[in-house]
Order: C-alpha cells, then sequence, then structure tokens
C-alpha cells in the first residue's frame, strides 16, 4: 500500500511538472502556488509605486495634506484588488458574440507607469476626483482599438510590434539598475546633495542620510546577490527549482536584507488585519485631463499588444492571434475603468511578468491565477500588502534585470521573424534614429511646440508611432520578407 501511495505521488508529481508548462490545467496547490507569488513578488512594488508618487505630489502640489494616510493606505487595498480581478479578467476570458474581453493567456496586470507624469500634473491641479474620473472615460479610447484591431492590423506587423517590445526593454533595464542601487527616493536625494554641494551650500542631514543610500554596498550586495542566484538557478536548476529562480532569489534576498537591517516591519504591526477596499473618493469630469489620459490610453494598448506578442513568441514560438490581442486590449480598457471606480490607477499588462513567462516558460494560466487571488486578498487584508511593501528595492532590483532584458530580446525575435531585409532595415534605422533617439534627448524634445513636445516625451508612443508611418511609406517597395540573417549568411558562403 505504501509502494502504491509513493507510485502514486510520484505520478502526480510529474504530472504536475508537466501542466505547468501547458496553458490549462490544474497543478496542485504547493506547486501553484509559489510560482504566483513569483509573479506577484516581481510586480507588487512597480504596482504600488505610482499610488504612493501621486499621493505624494498631490498633497505637496496643494500644500495640505489631502491625501491622508488613511486614504492612501486604502488606494494600495485598492490597487492590489484591482490588479487581481483584472488578471483573472485576462487568464479567463468572456466572449461576447464574436469579441473577446481577455487575453486567454497568462497575463498579469499591474498600475501602468505610463500615467504617473500625467495624472501627477492632474491630480495637482484638480485634485484626486479627475485623476479618477480622466481615468474612466478615457479608457474608452483603449476599448476602441481593441474592437477596431482587425481593420488595423496592417498597421501593426511583427516589425512593428518587435520594435515596440524591444522600446518597452530597454526604457525599463534603466529602472532595474535604479532599484538595484537603492530605488527612485535615494537617487532624487543623491541628485539633489550633488546639486546643492555642486552650489556650495550645507546639505540637510536627512537628506544626505536618504542620498547615502543610493549605490550603498548593502544595497549592491544584495541586489547582485538577487540577480546570481536567478542567474544560477536558470542556467543549472532543473524542473521546479529553475521555474521558481525568481521568486528563490527574491527570498535568499529579502532575508540577506533583514539581516543587515534594510527591512522595517512597522507597518505589519500596525495595519489593521481586515480592511474593505472600497472607493472614498468621487470621479470628476474634467475635458482636458479626459484628452490627455485618452491618449495616453493608446500607449497603454501598444504596450499589452507588444507584452502579448512578448508571452506567446516566447513560450508558443509563434506571434499572438488576432483573438488574443484585441481581447487582452479590451479587457486593458475595461480594466482600467475598473480600476477608476475603486480609486486605483489606469492598469496594464506588465512587462516584467511576461518576461517571467519567457525566462521560466512556465504558461499555465491557473498559476498565474493564484498570483492573482493573492492579490485580491492581499486587497482585503493590509497585513499581507504591508509584509509585500516592505521588500527593500535592492532586492527588486536584483531580480527584474534579467526580466526586462528578456523582454528586450523578445522584441529581437520578433523583428527576426519579419526578416531583416534592407526595407525592414531602413524602417528599423528611422525608427530608432527618429524615435527613441530623440525621445531620449529631454532638452532638445523641450524646445518642440506642443503637441510635439507631449508625442517625443513618450518613448513608446514615438517609437510606435514613427515605425507605423515608416512602414507605411515603404508599404509597396518591397512586401518581401528576406530570410534571417544567419540564412542569408550561410547562402553567401
Amino acid at each position: 500500500m505504501s509502494e502504491r501511495g509513493n507510485h502514486e505521488g510520484k505520478a502526480a508529481a510529474t504530472k504536475d511538472a508537466g501542466l505547468i508548462y501547458q496553458l490549462e490545467g490544474r497543478p496542485r496547490l504547493r506547486i501553484a502556488l509559489p510560482l504566483g507569488l513569483q509573479h506577484v513578488l516581481t510586480m507588487f512594488v512597480g504596482n504600488l509605486a505610482p499610488v504612493l508618487i501621486l499621493a505624494g505630489v498631490v498633497s505637496a502640489a496643494t500644500g495640505e495634506n489631502i491625501v491622508t494616510p488613511e486614504e492612501k493606505l486604502l488606494m494600495v487595498q485598492c490597487a492590489m484588488f484591482v490588479s487581481g480581478v483584472a488578471t483573472l479578467l485576462q487568464l479567463y476570458p468572456i466572449r461576447i458574440g464574436k469579441f473577446q474581453i481577455g487575453g486567454g493567456l497568462p497575463i498579469v496586470m499591474g498600475t501602468s507607469f505610463v500615467f504617473v507624469s500625467a495624472l501627477c500634473a492632474i491630480g495637482g491641479e484638480y485634485g484626486l476626483g479627475a485623476v479618477f474620473g480622466a481615468g474612466l472615460v478615457g479608457a474608452l479610447s483603449e476599448i476602441l482599438l481593441g474592437l477596431f484591431l482587425k481593420p488595423l492590423k496592417r498597421l501593426f506587423p511583427p516589425l512593428v510590434i518587435g520594435a515596440v517590445l524591444l522600446t518597452i526593454g530597454l526604457s525599463l533595464l534603466p529602472v532595474g539598475v535604479q532599484y538595484l542601487a537603492g530605488g527612485a527616493g535615494p537617487q532624487a536625494a543623491h541628485e539633489k546633495a550633488q546639486a546643492l554641494m555642486a552650489l556650495g551650500e550645507v546639505v540637510p542631514a536627512d537628506l544626505a542620510a536618504t542620498a547615502a543610500q543610493y549605490g550603498s554596498w548593502q544595497n549592491l550586495l544584495v541586489g547582485i546577490t538577487v540577480f546570481l542566484i536567478i542567474i544560477v538557478l536558470q542556467r543549472w536548476g532543473k524542473g521546479f527549482s529553475k521555474a521558481i529562480a525568481i521568486l528563490g532569489g527574491i527570498i535568499v534576498g529579502y532575508v540577506m536584507a533583514g539581516f543587515l537591517g534594510m527591512v522595517d516591519l512597522s507597518a505589519i504591526t500596525k495595519a489593521q488585519w481586515v480592511s474593505l477596499p472600497l472607493p472614498a473618493v468621487m470621479p470628476e469630469f474634467h475635458l482636458g485631463p479626459i484628452i490627455t489620459i485618452a491618449l495616453l490610453y493608446i500607449i497603454c494598448g501598444l504596450e499589452t499588444m507588444g507584452n502579448v506578442n512578448g508571452i506567446t513568441v516566447a513560450a508558443f514560438n509563434r506571434e499572438a492571434k488576432p483573438n488574443e490581442v484585441s481581447g487582452a486590449i479590451i479587457a486593458d480598457g475595461l480594466g482600467c475603468m475598473f480600476a477608476s471606480l475603486f480609486n486605483a490607477l489606469p492598469n496594464t499588462a506588465f512587462g516584467q511578468n511576461a518576461g517571467i513567462v519567457a525566462m521560466t516558460k512556465v504558461v499555465n494560466k491557473w498559476v498565474v491565477a493564484v498570483g492573482a487571488f493573492v492579490l485580491i486578498l492581499a486587497g482585503f487584508f493590509p497585513p499581507i500588502g504591508a509584509v509585500f511593501s516592505a521588500m527593500p528595492a535592492c532586492v527588486l532590483g536584483g531580480a527584474v534585470i534579467s526580466v526586462f532584458g528578456m523582454i528586450m530580446v523578445n522584441g529581437m525575435k520578433l523583428i527576426y521573424l519579419d526578416g531583416l531585409n534592407e526595407r525592414n532595415i531602413l524602417i528599423l534605422c528611422i525608427t530608432y534614429g527618429a524615435g527613441y533617439a530623440i525621445s531620449k534627448t529631454p532638452l532638445l524634445v523641450n524646445l518642440f511646440p506642443e503637441p510635439a513636445h507631449f508625442i517625443f516625451s513618450e518613448t513608446t508612443l514615438v517609437v510606435c508611432l514613427v515605425a507605423v508611418l515608416a512602414n507605411l511609406v515603404f508599404w509597396e517597395r518591397d512586401k518581401t520578407k528576406a530570410a534571417p540573417l544567419a540564412t542569408e549568411s550561410a547562402t553567401t558562403e
């Protein structure tokens, strides 16, 4: 009987090991939970950071603390709750006639950084009500993009989507390094302290203490250790240990940071045990903010398009199907409307989680759904969120650098799939010469009149626009795809 039990246990373990690399199926909770937590831990700080940034900027802009600590905590709870619900919608689509709401792929939703600067400006001038009102109405533009994606499909061949995905990865890589070195706060303090010293002024003690955290040996040691553990497990790990490489690195880094005195757990003891994530601020509607956010939702849709293709290319070695892309974009828009109603910021498909899928090849929807349930629970139980949010930035930075690099590589793979003939090379030269390079030169972009200033300030948007326009301009010149470079060189030889 004992031998039979052992045999059944081994059979179940073998089945679970196979299921995690399949889209459908339900591996046991003890397998799915750590893999789902890996997604949650990787996106948690990025999911909450825009909320905390907005709350701080709005309060500072008005000269009074209009965003109370209670409201801030509630916004954090709502952000977690909304991310979990929106992720479930992406995993298990709703079909209405010929339309599909949700991509049906292992997509993880989280708060988008695309909107942060615009929402801070809107919140500072109009208040939080206008932020949520603009997010609610502006999301219609992304829903329309998803509904009419099929006739617009020729505008977004793999070459264009690959360029967008490559740009997302390139843009995120410095963020990963910033986190590894200590995070946005210490970096800003370090830059301010340097400026004061250059002027010969005295640096305040509190500012100097925060600035000293940036690039400290503790941050670098923890971040690099996390990065190396992930690389070692990815390269030499087998089976389950390889699949949880990122989670393993994060856990070791978290413990290591705790021993170095870098983890503040006071927020856990102060948090209420149970609290409902209910909205506290009613939406307000102003035309200017709505138009601005509606334009930014187009970028959000393009990022989702790139991330969906990144997942399918990495996991299934194919371009995403039209219904998967359109469904994901429509769900993106509806999720953003839901987020606005619950006092959360607009959501999008998180690139770092697409990178996890690419690295681990774990595509099982139930695994990601377990992570989504953790997010929903964290929305009702503040101490859970406090445990995650106490994770030092350097731990996250060490984890996401390789993930962001994988996003960039997936963009390169899509470009490679479309071929590198003379036409496509010319389009890429124009895209990155007239799009990416200029957008990364803020001193020049600040001289541009509106709306060119707005367009060229958003790197993903300008890269996509230039790539689409170049693709259309050279559409009739040469539609033939060249063989990949490796094939061409082999033929030449």
